[in-house]
């Protein structure tokens, strides 16, 4: 298929080049030409100035940005991708937003005749990296078994859970069960090491048990040993809690760890964490 890939971050930049690797003619657009260039050098494929020449003539046009007014920026106006797409296309937002903005681009989509999925994303750097990511969509059934092939390519999991911006609420709860989880972890850990018991020891046994988790597993022991230099920073994970939390003022949620847990990731913003991967929770108890 000829695709456009817009935005290429440390999601981004992989998951395009899965797309071309796999055989389609991928066009990408980024803010910052030089990653443009970079990821042409990289894998092939073509680059483009606007994200309406990359759309141009592309049959499913995917996107993974920083937060709704991002895509909004690249989505809408004179030179975003709706004015380049042709009848018929798709557009796939991998970004993690709102479910009301998702809710509108299917509908701006629709009015010109065209389709849209929302489709964010989990798994982090490394599922980008290995092309296993877990993948929630929402969407009309017709549009979804028309991009899943493509999406496929680097998804781990992939499901339609229902219409437009089901795929963001999923998304959602996934944030609100990775926060929980991870300041468990941190105060398990910080709890071992105040008592005096070796941690990694105690991550060799309980990882084996009912306290498992990817978290426990994937970042239990460089949070001992206080490595935080992975994908997903902190500034980005307040911002997907914030969307967590403004959805939940609407639909009546209640989330109070997950607010905690929102406040603790702003005390490590506030000691210049902001970059720092979201295990780095565990600081704060140091």
């Amino acid at each position: 298929m000829k695709l456009a890939f817009l935005g290429l971050g440390v999601m981004g930049f992989p998951m395009a080049g899965h797309l071309q690797k796999a055989g389609h003619s991928v066009t990408v657009y980024n803010r910052n030409a030089e990653k443009s260039a970079k990821w042409v050098a990289t894998h092939g494929g073509a680059s483009a100035a606007t994200p309406r020449e990359a759309a141009a003539g592309a049959d499913i046009v995917l996107m993974c940005v920083g937060n709704d007014n991002d895509v909004r920026s690249v989505v809408y106006g004179n030179d975003g991708a709706l004015a380049g797409m042709k009848a018929g296309a798709v557009l796939v937002d991998h970004t993690t937003a709102s479910a009301a903005l998702a809710r509108e681009l299917d509908a701006a989509a629709k009015a010109q005749g065209k389709g849209f999925i929302d489709a964010p994303v989990s798994g982090g750097q490394a599922g980008a990296e290995n092309g296993k990511l877990g993948i929630m969509c929402g969407g009309d059934l017709a549009t979804f078994d028309r991009v899943k092939d493509v999406l496929n390519v680097y998804a781990k999991a992939l499901v339609r859970i229902g219409d437009a911006g089901a795929g963001q609420l999923t998304k959602m709860v996934n944030q609100i069960c990775i926060a929980g989880l991870v300041q468990a972890l941190s105060e398990g850990l910080a709890f071992a090491q105040k008592a005096g018991v070796d941690p990694k020891l105690v991550l060799d046994v309980i990882s084996k048990g009912a306290a498992q988790s990817w978290q426990m597993e994937n970042r239990g022991n460089t949070m001992v040993d206080g490595k935080f230099d992975f994908g997903f920073a902190v500034d980005w994970m307040r911002k997907d809690l914030g969307i967590c939390l403004e959805e939940a003022k609407r639909n009546g949620a209640r989330l109070p760890v997950t607010a905690l847990v929102d406040q603790f990731y702003a005390d490590v913003q506030q000691a210049g964490g902001g970059r720092l991967d979201t295990s780095s929770l565990i600081k704060r108890l140091g």
